[in-house]
């Protein structure tokens, strides 16, 4: 069963046919992507829609179209949770996100990965959630704190070459104790 989420703003849902347009526009700009090694093309833009349809039909979760009702807008870009086992060389699941432009700034990140956050401990049992970045890219480390998680360390990413500019990623954690220590989602005990 695929699995859909909602917030007080936001759809959280899985992935449609149209939804590869807008998704292609995000991957194409240069101020959204960059802090990627690169913008991707149509065609590679689709191919990462390939996978994460793919995973969504393993497994019913992963990473969420948004929609923002209130605006009228069918995808605003994605958030959700992934496994990023091969980047850190143990298993674990990442949070992230990548929104259009026109939707920064407004919160739907944090109020996304918030409800990411408590699908992953609430209804997955993982006992921690990672998130990564490179040092510069100031506005979702301010999410990932924003959310509840601290730095735990810094690490060179292993799919960019030595020498890369964007190879040195700090990576944010929170665990399922931690999260429901501090998380206002959860009542008191």
């Amino acid at each position: 069963m695929l699995v859909t989420l909602r917030t007080d703003r936001l759809i959280l849902r899985p992935w449609r046919p149209e939804d590869r347009e807008p998704f292609a526009a995000i991957n194409a700009d240069p101020v959204a992507m960059e802090h990627f090694p690169s913008t991707l093309t149509r065609e590679h833009s689709d191919e990462l829609a390939d996978r994460i349809e793919a995973r969504f039909a393993e497994q019913g979760w992963g990473l969420w179209a948004v929609e923002v009702p209130e605006d009228g807008v069918d995808f605003a870009g994605f958030v959700g949770l992934a496994e990023a086992n091969d980047v850190l060389g143990h298993p674990c699941v990442e949070v992230g996100w990548r929104l259009a432009r026109q939707h920064w700034g407004r919160g739907y990140a944090t109020e996304a990965a918030r409800e990411c956050l408590r699908f992953a401990f609430e209804v997955l049992g993982l006992e921690e959630v990672v998130s990564f970045t490179v040092p510069a890219n100031v506005a979702s480390r301010r999410v990932m704190e924003r959310i509840g998680m601290r730095h735990r360390l810094d690490f060179d990413h292993p799919r960019l070459a030595e020498g890369d500019p964007l190879r040195r990623h700090v990576l944010y954690g929170i665990t399922s104790a931690e999260w429901r220590a501090g998380s206002p989602l959860v009542p008191p005990a």
